[in-house]
């Protein structure tokens, strides 16, 4: 049986004294859309950022496609792809660096053409040799999606991904991400507070409060919400 794209178990992280996250035990198959949803100040960012290497945890353990976050940091980052947030893309960068360079730590001679297919269908090419600092708050959310689709990702980790961006672009997005899941065996990791992609778009989802994952919904529960017209509401 192949590694799960990814396995976090019993993982403690935090700033400084003040603990987040506690006893966080996830796993994550080929081909599944994860949900991860909670309010404001939960640790949902947390949790991704100790996921993408941002943040190193107190303890627990982070197997990204087998490979271990600690012990095999190069092997497990080249399986990830992490959309960061728009401000954090460098500004003075043109949209098509930023992808070279990407493309040039995942160990490429070129970005991949299924990325540079998806920056057309987003109605992004027009904007590749613009510098980041120009471009609007969706525009940025567009190429920080591209970004972590670069490499051909085990697991692709998004934090509100479809924040900003219009509707012909979301339902893109959204088709590309299912079709890559379905065909590659990826699995994605999508922060939300936007319930409706969770009803109609995710396999499983979890509810993280105050740290700690508190329930999760199976496929067959979604199903079933799906069927009856059933939303997430009063979580």
């Amino acid at each position: 049986m192949p590694a799960p794209n990814l396995e976090i178990r019993d993982l403690r992280a935090g700033y400084g004294k003040r603990t987040v996250l506690e006893r966080i035990s996830l796993s994550l198959d080929a081909g599944e859309w994860f949900a991860l949803i909670g309010p404001n100040g939960s640790g949902k960012s947390t949790l991704l950022d100790c996921v993408a290497a941002r943040l190193a945890p107190a303890a627990g353990e982070i197997r990204i496609a087998g490979h271990s976050l600690l012990a095999d940091s190069v092997s497990a980052r080249r399986q990830l792809g992490y959309g960061c947030a728009p401000d954090l893309l460098p500004g003075l960068l043109t949209a098509r660096q930023c992808l070279e360079i990407h493309a040039g730590a995942k160990g490429l001679d070129r970005v991949d053409a299924d990325v540079m297919s998806l920056a057309d269908d987003l109605k992004f090419t027009p904007y590749l040799e613009s510098f980041v600092d120009t471009l609007s708050l969706g525009t940025r959310q567009k190429l920080a999606i591209l970004l972590c689709l670069v490499g051909n990702p085990r697991l692709i980790v998004l934090d509100e991904a479809f924040n900003g961006l219009d509707p012909a672009s979301a339902l893109v997005l959204k088709r590309h991400l299912r079709e890559r899941l379905q065909s590659r065996g990826a699995s994605l990791l999508l922060a939300t507070h936007a319930l409706d992609i969770v009803e109609h778009h995710a396999d499983r989802a979890a509810l993280l409060i105050d740290g700690r994952l508190t329930r999760e919904w199976r496929a067959s529960e979604i199903a079933e919400l799906r069927a009856s017209g059933g939303t997430f509401d009063g979580i």
